[in-house]
């Protein structure tokens, strides 16, 4: 338990409905849905709807979505894959012939075919009770009449100010005259009002279909990009068996690649062998087993995450004992690789999150993106649509399991997590950031489990990251001074993060007393209520 005499906040408890986000906005109108006989589906996608609005440098209705659903408190575990497609006239050998060799972020080839809307329309009609036209309302009228500006969102718009410069209608809705929205402003976006009224009128055709889609491939194609309405036609998210490892005496749940569920379980293998080092998980040796074990996973997604329907993913290989066993032997506990070891694996050719929890306990853990801050930093003229850059997820090197191809999904770093005990589901969870959300993941679950924080502690505790495109660890400010010093005598190249390290929301069910109990990460300006 937390000290009650320092700053912080304490788990939030409820015995009949929960929810969680990043925004109080969109959690409100969670509870609001399940206060009015919604159940937790319907609750979340009500919650995205409202984020897409007053988080869009963070979601939209242009970028993708994945789904986690546990029905009535049960193990079975449903997944959805919303992520959306490469155009199916754009390919690696058509990028290089246009002297392409890398796909930057504020490129129409960055904008990968918008699908979170198509997940959302089937995860309503499947496991939904409410008309989505009925749970579209609180994201309509914050768009048609104006959502405030909080802190967190502010710095975000400041952050990108040279980005949505870039682009004269995104700069239109999301500059102010020219200038930052500050703190305390309200935002309108009067068109994406309009366009979610056409998906509420006539569902998934009021956005793939009609003046929207017309919308949104003129802008497109007016860049140059290849998209065309059979890309918007063939946008369908479909539903992927989840994979599972152990850790704990927890199976913890993950959708399949294309998203790096399977790295935060190959974390969290190899450290279910990794000694404690303590009572407290911020020592110099958990922290510098943490980083190097991060490293190496993080390595071989960059060498093998890809499409599954285009390349072979070792999944099976990846989830191993034996290789969470070999990564362990390879940590030096004393110095940290100056060059990673090759892999043993087998060769072959800004985010939101939402966790929501109703009284039948049906468990949804959903999250939604659009890649960097902002996506691409477009936005569609009519319809107010913020389009993702998902496809700079791509490699442009026809000899890389990721490459670029027609219709193809890049690596993914979305990933909703559930965790389930003794046939239960006890915990819905997410952690955004980024490539971070995996080793997140890792953070997170071994906070609370193997250190006994509580699921607010858990999230509240300094985090690092080892960047997996450079040899940058990067750590927050209340590390200290002297384990940062610890951690270069070891070899690390620490520096200072630039912003706060993801985020983060998680509810878990305390079967035995009946109780919800739920944090929400302090880096955002959400908040967990229930009722």
């Amino acid at each position: 338990m937390r000290s009650l005499q320092r700053p912080g906040r304490s788990p939030v408890l409820a015995p009949h409905g929960m929810a969680s986000t990043s925004s109080p906005l969109a959690t409100q109108a969670a509870v609001t849905v399940l206060q009015n006989g919604g159940n937790a589906m319907d609750a979340a996608i009500s919650a995205a709807a409202v984020q897409a609005v007053v988080e869009p440098q963070s979601t939209s209705i242009g970028g993708d979505c994945f789904c986690l659903y546990a029905e009535a408190g049960s193990d079975n575990i449903v997944a959805m894959n919303g992520s959306g497609r490469a155009p199916l006239e754009l390919s690696a050998e058509w990028l290089l012939e246009q002297g392409i060799t890398e796909i930057e972020q504020q490129s129409p080839h960055s904008v990968t075919v918008p699908t979170a809307i198509d997940a959302w329309t089937q995860l309503n009609h499947d496991y939904g009770t409410k008309p989505l036209s009925d749970l579209l309302q609180p994201a309509i009228g914050y768009a048609r009449d104006g959502f405030p500006i909080s802190h967190r969102v502010a710095e975000d718009f400041a952050s990108c100010h040279d980005l949505l410069a870039g682009d004269a209608d995104i700069a239109g809705v999301y500059l102010k005259n020219g200038e930052d929205y500050k703190h305390g402003d309200r935002c309108t976006n009067p068109n994406l009002a309009k366009t979610l009224e056409a998906v509420a009128a006539h569902g998934r055709d009021g956005f793939y279909k009609g003046w929207v889609a017309d919308d949104l491939l003129g802008k497109l194609q007016s860049l140059g990009g290849r998209h065309t309405q059979r890309d918007l036609d063939m946008a369908l998210a479909n539903y992927v068996t989840p994979i599972k490892s152990n850790f704990r005496g927890y199976d913890i749940w993950e959708c399949p690649p294309n998203g790096q569920g399977v790295i935060a379980l190959m974390l969290l293998n190899i450290m279910s062998g990794v000694d404690k080092f303590g009572d407290h998980p911020l020592s110099v040796d958990r922290i510098h087993h943490e980083i190097e074990a991060g490293r190496i996973t993080y390595r071989d997604r960059n060498l093998y995450l890809a499409d599954p329907e285009f390349s072979d993913v070792p999944v099976d290989q990846m989830l191993s004992a034996d290789y969470a066993a070999a990564i362990r032997a390879q940590i030096n506990p004393d110095k940290a690789y100056a060059d990673l070891p090759p892999t043993t694996l087998p060769a072959h050719n800004h985010t939101v999150y939402i966790s929501v929890v109703d009284k039948d306990r049906n468990a949804c853990s959903l999250i939604n993106t659009v890649f960097h801050s902002f996506g691409a930093g477009l936005m569609t003229p009519q319809s107010g649509i913020v389009l993702q850059c998902r496809g700079q997820g791509f490699v442009v090197d026809p000899g890389h399991p990721n490459c670029i191809a027609p219709g193809k999904r890049p690596l993914h770093t979305i990933i909703p997590g559930m965790a389930t005990k003794d046939g239960k589901t006890v915990m819905s969870f997410g952690v955004m950031g980024g490539e971070y959300q995996a080793f997140g993941h890792m953070q997170f679950l071994t906070r609370l489990l193997d250190y006994g924080m509580d699921i607010q502690q858990a999230q509240d505790l300094p985090r690092f990251f080892p960047d997996p495109f450079s040899d940058v660890v990067e750590v927050e400010e209340p590390i200290s001074d002297a384990m940062r010093e610890a951690l270069r005598a070891r070899g690390h190249n620490i520096q200072p993060a630039k912003k706060p390290i993801g985020g983060s929301q998680a509810i878990y069910i305390d079967w035995e007393t009946g109780m919800l109990i739920a944090g929400s990460d302090p880096r955002k300006d959400g908040c967990a209520i229930g009722y």
